[in-house]
């Protein structure tokens, strides 16, 4: 947003600086805060968080990156610059970090008994712990655990950095020494021998367990596809499997989890378990035994082991004697697999099996995830006997982790601690990022954990005599509550309703004050988990506050919802720096006993000082204002009562999302510019005529303002300021204008002249001027403006801009201290202008991205994620159906709209459903609900026995209370009577009434035919969102005459865990720079300092996370660019693996990955792999939505080709006419990308050998491009040249055939041209339909394009540089200035060809005088969880 102001002087700002080529110094400039009019890009915490991003309303104090404030100073400071002092500080910090950053990589050579020495590379930032990781996860080192590090003699620290340690350098020598076993390390090591003989078996990935997930990449392309590189291909088997076949209706779900039998490892032992007679007696003990283990080998022979503290060796004892003597003959192992090699051949020879099978597996895939991802669908588990497992699920393991020394971690000190760690360099803020991620995902598991046994009655409440809804628990220094009204806290707002919305709402505002990053106020860690129908949040714990009454304790804020209030000085302090990066008014309100208080947030928001004396705040529910079109709200605009607003809705806590606040802001203040530098122009031009009579006073004053701006290039802050102030015009701070803006602003000079439509860049140059001080030379009219414009816009204030929200207005409960107050007034009025532009402006532009395809939403996710980036809450799902209905065009996505609509209903319904179920029958319910849901069969029978009921009755009827079991005490059978009639009638209701949308079906088949919905898409969704995990197999899910599933088919319920997203700014910053050079066309510098971003990633991450995945896809497009296919292929082969893994293997961005795969692998003329790769992405899209969807014109046309290049014609032609048909219906007939395909389909019928139907074909194409594009465009000679070719061909081979029916006897057929196609020209092609293009520019024409952007120089548009090299940049607009058009040989149009295609995230660029066009980037920006 601070763009806006800095946009173009963006790139002139980059030149100046003379900064072209060192790209170390680029790469620093993204991290320092200072601000000489350098690379603009991270100016004032732009993009230091999500919240502060546009902080253009309010007066706000900009944090600078190292998060001191510099309120004081504002006042000194010019738009976008940093003051004097931080300057200075930033440029001597460069200088370390650039020594810090540095990080020098070596190789070490490793030796160790019964292992030859090998070299392994390492980098001087690591630890001497990772070396340890890596011997441990070593094929020939894997099974020792148990051994130290020595150099030289020296035995290494493990927590040491390697380029701390002296004499360690490169060649160095570096011994592992077997050291002796304690307790604790046999433990570990028996343990990692488990977890080894488990490690490519994926039932942990489908229970859910260690953060494993799942990844079927290698088993579709059967092996790694960049060991293929090497090999010669085989023969190429291209056909695809009938179910991915156009207009197959067909929808198995096996596929979705390919080679699952050959998944699992060979078995190496029957059993392995800790034996009876632990622990050893004292007597032994002396004698150095640990523990005892007990073993049956796959030989059926038994086994006693003793681990001592030498290692591992058989003893005499059996299941009834203890004799723990040595057996004979004695084997001595230090480690527990050399032992069990000696006694068992078997185990020798599958344990090897086993370890050449992992190390095929990708690191990737063998990797755990920051969290757990879960599959909704699981083959039938198998349940081997596994002691260590038991003993997990019930020791006190519960309470503590393995590795923490000590007890129960305190998850709140830990969280505190990590966000109060020092961020003054860029090492400093990677280890607190590093730290701040690490803590999160681990209290993200164990409260995920905890939350799961709270409701598996596994937990003791803390106050077991309540009522079940109303207890609360402690697990493992955790607080869990369920989302239920507890003592009718939330009678007023909604009862239940409001208790369930409330943890969601809450977790919005600790993500958007975590967001901010404040110093010295503290937020708790929240996790919000729903688990078999119940919502559980999970909380830390402040400390001290369980031994108070929660009235004593809070000292800001109310806890009772605003009888009393109070307000302390230190929360007064540290809330205003937040309200104003929040947007959050300060107001004040009156307490019971009528004393007025200022409050600097919603009434419910609590202040508490912990014992640890930090400063916390909780209960941020109401952060943002209230949405006002779903409150009783007294007069709302006629525009908004055509719409159907104020709706009633379920509970009173309806919130206006933080997107929507800052859209919203930053489209008023845009407006108030306008007006404001409107006004001016017109005074300007009054003035101008009396200056002409009178004096030159004004030109004098007018002439020092344009020496000002001359010199504000090349002066420092205080110079610019006195000489401003020489001229009279005094430039504001910018905390009146967009947070930021560029060094360079020139300040704006009477001699404007009026235009009709000023430029916005120019206006906030004027309105700077106006806001400045009032002096002698400006008349008063310019408060007058000011004040105008201000009005017009609704700001809060009449000297500036103010746009900031009172969170309490329309609160019946709040007091407000002067309630007829015109400010008041405002303020309301304000709020109800939020909630209309949310539906006046914000859905039709969600409704225009999807008509221009700048965004296609796949599955309901996907819609979901695009809603709320605009800031539209769910709960207008409803009124977006209803606007996308309107339109043809987007008919898919108004089907995922109304699937959505039915799956949220179905979620709502499934959670009063599930509650109460009696556990003994979990499975019959979900059953018999998935069967009401979506079975055709209209009397599905729950599988439950008569005497199970019968037990249920007479526990009714004994009616007591049973206090002491949790939540399922209510016996709930009313689930037995559901039919499909009645779960249909409730889901039309409940999207009525909730969402506000009739639907017209009354049963799955009028459901999924009336709106094209698939039922596979249907349960797929359900699953997804209530957690349910059912069996792998194939449901005949339009079955009529049977239901379709059984109790059997439930395998598992599985938590949904919303939670913060910790954000790595550093990288976040390199990543943007390197995507704003990237667009500039200077593709080297951008590749590199998107590169950095990887490292800066993999520093804060670890190996695996969502934007990570983005990363890499970005890495890997642009080392396909620019020519390296092979390095394309093995970055995005990682990312495909990391967004099956991080996001799940049928995820929407799953199957973005997969098709730029299949494009590198063709690429890499690896065909077969392509082809296979397609198809997995072809089967996703259909299982995700269906086929009638934009995205798969695109699969289908890459697929025919393909399969054209490997001349399957026919199979191929059956893919471009689908991709043709659904083209024609998405993007209209006249659309450039239906000409390609209706060339597509001539080429192929031409290959054929059918003349006729090539020329049909062609002539379409022919008749759009001469339409569209006119007769001299390249596209259209090429056509038409074309279809002379196919005439001729036509002609010359009718003649023969007439030849042969006259019944002529010495035929020969002339050759008759048929190309087959080469491999290089169909790749060309790909590129076209992938928005790929390459184009020469000559010498002349650059020379053209630059005089032609030296003309627009002076009419202030956006402008390309062209540099010496001749990059240059094109922005989409630019397009149409290009000489003769042959920038755009390829795509007939940056709009239509290339901006078409969603799967090329990337912009037009040039290269070395080809540009590349693409897409207008959907930003690529690395956020979260995509």
């Amino acid at each position: 947003m601070a763009g806006i102001s800095g946009a173009d002087n963006n790139q002139q700002s980059d030149h100046d600086s003379g900064q072209k080529g060192t790209e170390s110094k680029d790469m620093i400039d993204q991290e320092a805060p200072r601000m000489n009019g350098h690379v603009p890009v991270v100016t004032n915490g732009v993009a230091d968080t999500a919240s502060e991003k546009s902080s253009s309303g309010s007066s706000t104090p900009t944090s600078s990156k190292d998060g001191e404030k510099t309120e004081e100073n504002e006042k000194e400071k010019t738009n976008g610059e940093v003051k004097e002092g931080e300057i200075k500080e930033g440029e001597t910090k460069n200088d370390q970090e650039i020594v810090l950053i540095q990080d020098t990589g070596f190789t070490v050579s490793i030796t160790g008994p019964g292992v030859e020495s090998f070299e392994l590379p390492v980098s001087s930032m690591e630890l001497v712990q990772e070396i340890h990781q890596v011997l441990m996860d070593r094929e020939d080192t894997c099974h020792r655990t148990c051994f130290s590090i020595q150099l030289d003699g020296l035995t290494l620290d493990n927590f040491a950095e390697l380029k701390s340690i002296e004499g360690l350098k490169e060649g160095s020598q570096i011994k592992v020494i077997e050291e002796p076993y304690t307790v604790r390390e046999a433990r570990i090591h028996v343990r990692h021998v488990r977890d080894l003989l488990k490690s490519v078996d994926p039932g942990d990935a489908y229970n859910g367990f260690d953060c494993n997930s799942l990844s079927f990449l290698n088993v579709v392309t059967a092996g790694d596809i960049l060991e293929k590189k090497r090999q010669p291909p085989t023969s190429l088997d291209c056909t695809p499997p009938d179910y991915i076949m156009p207009n197959s209706k067909d929808r198995p779900l096996i596929p979705l989890h390919p080679g699952i039998k050959e998944q699992r490892g060979p078995q190496c032992i029957k059993v392995l378990t800790y034996s009876g007679w632990n622990p050893p007696p004292g007597n032994r003990r002396m004698h150095g035994d640990l523990l005892y283990l007990y073993v049956v080998t796959l030989e059926e022979k038994k086994y006693h082991i003793t681990a001592s503290t030498r290692g591992f060796f058989l003893n005499q004892s059996t299941e009834d004697d203890f004799n723990p003597k040595a057996a004979q003959p004695k084997y001595l192992s230090h480690s527990l697999i050399d032992l069990l090699n000696q006694i068992s051949p078997g185990f020798k020879k599958n344990f090897s099996l086993l370890l050449k099978k992992r190390a095929q597996k990708h690191p990737f895939e063998r990797v755990p995830t920051p969290y757990q991802v879960y599959s909704w669908m699981a083959p039938q588990p198998l349940h081997h006997i596994d002691y260590i497992r038991a003993e997990d699920a019930f020791s006190t393991r519960l309470g503590y982790e393995e590795h923490i020394p000590g007890q129960t971690r305190d998850w709140n000190e830990e969280i505190q601690t990590t966000r109060e760690l020092s961020r003054k360099n860029l090492p400093e803020r990677l280890i607190r990022e590093r730290a701040i991620f690490k803590v999160h995902s681990d209290f993200v598991a164990a409260a995920t954990r905890g939350a799961m046994a709270v409701i598996d009655g596994n937990v003791m409440a803390i106050n077991p005599g309540e009522e079940a809804k109303m207890q609360m628990f402690i697990w493992n220094n955790i607080f869990f509550s369920l989302g239920f009204d507890v003592k009718d806290h939330y009678k007023d707002f909604g009862g239940d309703a409001a208790a369930y919305a409330a943890p969601g709402s809450d977790l919005q505002g600790v993500k958007a004050y975590f967001g901010i990053d404040p110093e010295s106020l503290y937020t708790l860690g929240t996790v919000v988990i729903d688990y078999k129908g119940y919502r559980v949040t999970a909380q830390s714990i402040i400390p001290g506050i369980l031994e108070r009454e929660q009235e004593q304790s809070v000292v800001y804020g109310s806890v009772d919802f605003g009888k009393t209030v109070v307000t302390s000085e230190k929360y007064r302090e540290l809330l205003q720096k937040t309200a104003t990066q929040l947007k959050v008014r300060p107001h004040k309100v009156l307490n019971n006993k009528e004393e007025e208080i200022e409050l600097f947030s919603s009434i419910e928001c609590k202040g508490i000082v912990g014992n640890d004396q930090r400063h916390y705040v909780l209960d941020l529910l109401r952060t943002f204002p209230p949405d006002a079109n779903f409150l009783p709200v007294e007069e709302l605009s006629k525009d908004m009562k055509d719409h159907g607003y104020p709706r009633d809705h379920r509970h009173k806590l309806a919130c206006l999302r933080q997107e929507l606040i800052e859209a919203f802001v930053e489209n008023r203040y845009v407006a108030f510019v306008r007006h404001a530098a409107f006004q001016f122009q017109q005074l300007q031009l009054l003035k101008q005529n009396k200056v002409k009579d009178t004096d030159n006073k004004v030109k004098d004053a007018d002439s020092k303002v344009k020496d000002a701006d001359s010199k504000v290039k090349d002066t420092d802050n205080k110079e610019i300021e006195k000489e401003a102030e020489k001229a009279v015009v005094h430039i504001k701070s910018p905390e009146k204008l967009v947070n930021g803006g560029s060094g360079d602003e020139t300040v704006q000079t009477a001699q404007a002249q009026l235009e009709n439509d000023i430029a916005t860049e120019e206006a906030k140059k004027i309105v700077e001027t106006l806001t400045g001080t009032d002096s002698q030379t400006f008349e008063e009219n310019t408060k007058d403006i000011v004040k105008k414009a201000g009005k017009a816009v609704g700001s809060l204030s009449d000297t500036e801009f103010n746009m900031t929200f009172n969170p309490d207005v329309f609160q019946p409960h709040v007091q407000h201290a002067d309630p007829e107050s015109e400010t008041l007034k405002r303020e309301k009025q304000l709020v109800k202008d939020a909630a209309e532009f949310l539906v006046l402006h914000q859905i039709p532009t969600l409704i225009n991205d999807c008509l221009d395809h700048t965004s296609s939403p796949i599955d309901g996710l996907t819609l979901t994620e695009a809603m709320h980036n605009r800031g539209i809450n769910m709960r207008y799902l409803g009124k977006v159906a209803e606007m996308f209905s309107k339109y043809s065009s987007v008919s898919y996505v108004y089907s995922i709209a109304v699937g959505e609509l039915i799956n949220r209903a179905i979620k709502h319904l499934f959670k009063t459903y599930m509650q109460g179920v009696d556990m003994m029958s979990l499975s019959a319910a979900i059953s018999h609900f998935l069967n009401c849901y979506l079975g055709s069969y209209s009397t599905p029978h729950a599988q439950v026995t008569p005497e199970e009921l019968q037990s249920k009755t007479a526990k009714r009827k004994s009616k007591k209370k049973n206090k002491q079991s949790t939540v399922f005490s209510i016996d709930n059978t009313e689930w037995l009577s559901e039919t499909p009639k009645t779960l249909w009638k409730k889901i039309v209701d409940e999207v009525d009434e909730y969402y506000g949308y009739a639907l017209e079906c009354d049963s799955v088949e009028s459901a999924t035919e009336k709106y094209n919905l698939n039922r596979a898409a249907l349960l797929r969704m359900l699953c997804r969102t209530c957690g349910v995990q059912i069996l792998l197999r194939e449901y005949h899910l339009d079955s009529r005459n049977k239901q379709i599933f059984y109790e059997d088919d439930i395998i598992n319920a599985f938590p949904i865990v919303k939670h913060l997203h910790p954000k790595a700014t550093d990288a976040y910053h390199f990543f943007t720079s390197g995507q704003n050079k990237i667009q500039q066309g200077l593709l080297r510098e951008g590749y590199e300092l998107i590169s950095e971003a990887l490292n800066l990633l993999n520093n804060v991450y670890g190996a695996m996370h969502p934007e990570i995945a983005a990363c890499l896809r970005l890495l890997a497009r642009l080392n396909y660019i620019m020519g390296e296919y092979g390095e394309a292929l093995s970055f995005q082969q990682r990312a495909v693996l990391m967004s099956e893994r991080v996001l799940g293997i049928d995820h929407p961005n799953t199957i973005t990955e997969y098709a730029h795969l299949a494009l590198y692998c063709f690429a890499n003329n690896q065909v077969s792999s392509a082809l296979k790769l397609m198809y997995r992405a072809r089967y996703l899209a259909l299982l995700c939505y269906g086929e009638d969807h934009p995205e798969v014109a695109l699969i289908d046309s890459n697929i025919g080709l393909i399969l054209h290049a490997v001349e399957e014609y026919e199979l191929s032609l059956r893919f471009l006419e689908q991709a043709l048909q659904l083209n024609t219906k998405y993007f209209g007939v006249k659309s450039l990308k239906v000409a390609m395909s209706y060339h597509l389909v001539a080429r192929t019928h031409s290959c054929r050998g059918d003349f006729r139907a090539a020329l049909l074909s062609e002539k379409e194409a022919f008749a759009i491009y001469r339409q569209t594009l006119g007769e001299e465009h390249e596209r259209t000679k090429e056509s038409s040249e074309c279809l002379k070719h196919l005439t001729q061909q036509a002609v010359v081979f009718q003649k023969k055939m007439n030849e042969i029916y006259k019944g002529e006897k010495s035929i020969t057929f002339p050759p008759i041209q048929i190309q087959t196609p080469s491999l290089s020209s169909v790749l060309d092609t790909l590129n076209v339909i992938n928005g790929i293009v390459f184009v020469q520019i000559s010498h002349d024409d650059i020379e053209k394009f630059k005089q032609e952007m030296t003309k627009r120089t002076t009419d202030q548009k956006e402008l390309p540089e062209v540099t010496a090299s001749g990059d240059a940049k094109l922005s989409n607009s630019d397009n149409a200035s290009l000489p003769n058009t042959s920038a755009i040989e390829g795509a007939p149009s940056s709009q239509d060809c290339a901006g078409d295609n969603k799967l090329s995230h990337e912009p037009a660029q040039l290269v070395n005088g080809d540009v590349k066009l693409q897409d207008p980037l959907p930003e690529v920006t690395v956020t979260e969880g995509r």
